[in-house]
């Protein structure tokens, strides 16, 4: 999933209002099943103004003379459109842990792969490998071939200028591309599918992102060095049945320039090699340029 264009490099007032206004008024409407576009809510003139009035603030830059403003207009578009890409897009994508499941060990027997292909944290009879972070691993070792890359790197992220520090990121990532030292693409993977209840451990991830992306935003601002940030995420009842909120979430951290793009389930199989395939190809261009 990608960023739509229109929704892309609007200013902080924008992204105020759409907080605002899903704070107030939720993400989605109750017993949402009735609904179209998977019950995302979309805000009536009426509704915003209720809320300002209630709050003691001024709506007349989203409303006036009972209508939507131009910006006001810009508001409730992207929140349809947040609902529509979420519901059209990203539900069908996520997948259950058998899924997941049968996906990674189908990868496995085909690929016969070389990668790390970590467990996950489970015991007992749920203890397996992580799916998600195996099947990424293994697509993107089937792109890269025998060009290096961190699958887990244990350290932070950190970006020099002539062998010198001048930017180390705050946590550790899930994988770097073609390390933590000056990488060209880093990622986070989300992977819930033994999660059965909503914790505060989910919606720590949608901040973790957040965290990474406002570090490497300065950084691209103040020393014109871009990193590729990807998040990726899976988990059909954790994402879709019990925090479609946080998807919003998600899908307003993309658009504000916080993650390039973010990946969710079945997404991977055909954007990973994509990507993995363009990180390589920038690798080899900027071994020619040391030349």
């Amino acid at each position: 999933m990608k960023p739509r264009r229109k929704f892309q490099n609007l200013d902080a007032e924008f992204w105020a209002n759409i907080k605002l206004l899903n704070q107030r008024l939720g993400y989605t409407q109750r017993k949402s099943k009735k609904y179209p576009d998977g019950g995302f809510k979309i805000p009536t003139p009426e509704e915003i103004k209720t809320v300002f009035e209630k709050e003691k603030l001024n709506p007349s830059k989203l409303i006036a003379a009972g209508k939507l403003t131009t910006f006001g207009q810009l508001v409730c578009d992207y929140m349809k459109y947040r609902g529509q890409i979420l519901t059209k897009e990203v539900e069908p994508n996520l997948m259950d842990k058998e899924e997941a499941k049968a996906v990674f060990y189908k990868l496995k027997k085909l690929l016969n792969p070389k990668c790390p292909l970590p467990m996950n944290k489970q015991k007992g009879d749920k203890k397996d490998h992580a799916y998600l972070t195996g099947i990424v691993n293994m697509l993107i070792e089937k792109e890269i071939g025998k060009a290096p890359c961190n699958y887990d790197p244990k350290e932070l992220t950190a970006l020099t200028s002539n062998k010198f520090p001048i930017r180390v990121l705050s946590r550790r990532v899930d994988g770097a591309f073609p390390s933590v030292i000056d990488p060209i693409a880093i990622w986070e993977i989300k992977e819930y599918y033994f999660t059965t209840t909503f914790g505060s451990r989910v919606a720590d991830g949608v901040y973790e992102t957040q965290l990474d992306g406002w570090e490497l935003w300065e950084a691209n601002l103040n020393v014109d060095r871009k990193v590729f940030h990807y998040l990726i995420a899976d988990a059909y009842l954790t994402w879709w049945i019990q925090g479609r909120s946080y998807l919003c979430r998600l899908f307003d951290s993309m658009h504000m320039g916080l993650v390039d793009e973010v990946l969710f389930g079945k997404e991977v199989l055909t954007r990973i090699p994509q990507l993995a395939r363009q990180w390589k190809k920038k690798l080899n261009l900027s071994k020619l340029s040391a030349y």
